[in-house]
């Protein structure tokens, strides 16, 4: 008879696992997507349209999937949803037209849904001091961004991007089945017969939540867009061949994925506030650098015209999106602390409210990146669409968070004084 521990640790696993995969096929289009467009002879806009479609029913789908979650319980929704997406991922590879893509990848897209299923079906097998890790580790299933970026290159060089969707789709059914056999059920876990529709979907009038979906709208949906982007970006802006800039775009998942059970880790010691104040900042600097566009300054000079050159070189690049996907991972996890300290009994609708806003940031932002470059015609333009969200995060936060503290503080020392 397995522990009540074991069932814990070996739920946090195979979720970990099955969602990395899902992960994995959410961001396909990410480097398969790079051929389709030559071969189609996509703008800008269209494909980020063909890269965020996907990311629209993975989004969609999270406040239905979460209360199901809440309801049936996580073996039993996590399971049907990777076997439903099998078939759509293996289509993938018999498209030809534009249309064929998108329709095909809304049906794939449901995977990205299975996040929200897995925060609520991990947190609820550990006590609320160990939920924050329980979900940081979960959530480190984001680096099947990372994973696609350095295995989907190496199929599509050896064997043709058709060979992809066909190897995830087996890939898929092989975890199912994986999953459904290492997972266990435990009833308490699940909302009463008697809670209603209405009563799960009465979060949706609370303005912490859309607070919250505001964070997630950039450390995840920007972390999903830029992870659906930097491939592109890379072979555009720099010059580098598919495996190159798939490689270098790693630099950015693979942190944003595996840090997320360390940002889970110190937002249990220090707090969802402290933690999120602090990514949001970093974030901020890292997208002002990121947003400068490489520039040609001539001066007139005593000794005639000089130009100057200012604009990051690749490796200085990489580094700072390296530090913009360490402080997302955070991020990802500190926002989750939120949901896991103010609403342990609702974490599945709530997660999924959350989640579909993150998720309708990924999707809607590497359309705008596309659309902002056939526009202006500056790359960097994606950029600095991200600074200008955070900087809208950092002031809700600030007026709704730090502020009424700082008041509260006064106001105290005010009255201890008289």
């Amino acid at each position: 008879m397995a522990t009540q521990q074991y069932k814990a640790w070996s739920v946090v696993i195979m979720s970990t696992l099955a969602f990395t995969v899902c992960f994995m096929i959410w961001m396909m289009f990410a480097v398969i997507g790079i051929p389709i467009k030559a071969t189609l002879g996509l703008n800008e806009t269209q494909f980020g349209i063909l890269i965020a479609t996907p990311v629209l029913t993975g989004s969609l789908i999270r406040v239905p999937l979460g209360m199901w979650t809440d309801k049936f319980g996580g073996r039993i929704v996590f399971t049907i949803l990777m076997l439903s997406t099998v078939l759509p991922i293996w289509m993938i590879s018999q498209a030809t037209q534009f249309w064929h893509f998108l329709v095909t990848g809304l049906f794939v897209g449901v995977a990205g849904g299975s996040f929200t299923v897995g925060i609520a079906y991990c947190a609820r097998w550990f006590p609320k001091e160990r939920q924050g890790l329980a979900m940081g580790i979960f959530g480190a299933g984001n680096t099947g961004a990372a994973v696609t970026k350095l295995l989907a290159p190496i199929i599509v060089v050896g064997y043709g991007w058709t060979m992809v969707p066909k190897v995830y789709a087996v890939l898929m059914l092989v975890m199912a089945i994986v999953f459904w056999f290492f997972t266990f059920s435990e009833p308490s876990h699940k909302v009463g017969k008697s809670v209603t529709v209405r009563e799960q979907l009465a979060v949706f009038k609370d303005p912490k939540v859309w607070r919250y979906s505001q964070y997630y709208s950039i450390v995840f949906g920007g972390y999903v867009a830029l992870a659906l982007w930097m491939t592109k970006y890379y072979v555009s802006e720099y010059g580098f061949d598919l495996k190159t800039a798939a490689f270098l775009a790693a630099a950015f998942s693979i942190p944003g994925g595996l840090l997320r059970a360390v940002g889970g880790y110190f937002s249990d010691k220090l707090g969802a506030h402290t933690m999120t104040w602090w990514v949001l900042w970093v974030s901020l600097v890292c997208l002002f650098f990121l947003s400068y566009p490489q520039s040609d300054i001539t001066i007139q000079t005593l000794n005639g015209a000089k130009t100057f050159h200012f604009g990051l070189t690749p490796t200085v690049f990489t580094i700072i999106l390296f530090t913009l996907g360490v402080v997302f991972a955070v991020g990802k996890a500190s926002v989750f602390k939120y949901i896991s300290d103010d609403y342990p009994d609702n974490i599945g609708v709530v997660s999924g409210v959350v989640g579909l806003a993150g998720g309708l940031g990924g999707f809607l932002m590497p359309i705008m990146f596309g659309a902002l470059v056939d526009l202006t015609g500056i790359r960097s333009s994606a950029f600095m669409l991200m600074f200008g969200v955070v900087w809208v995060s950092l002031m809700w936060m600030y007026f709704t968070e730090v502020r009424p503290v700082h008041a509260d503080l006064h106001a105290k020392s005010l009255t201890t004084t008289v």
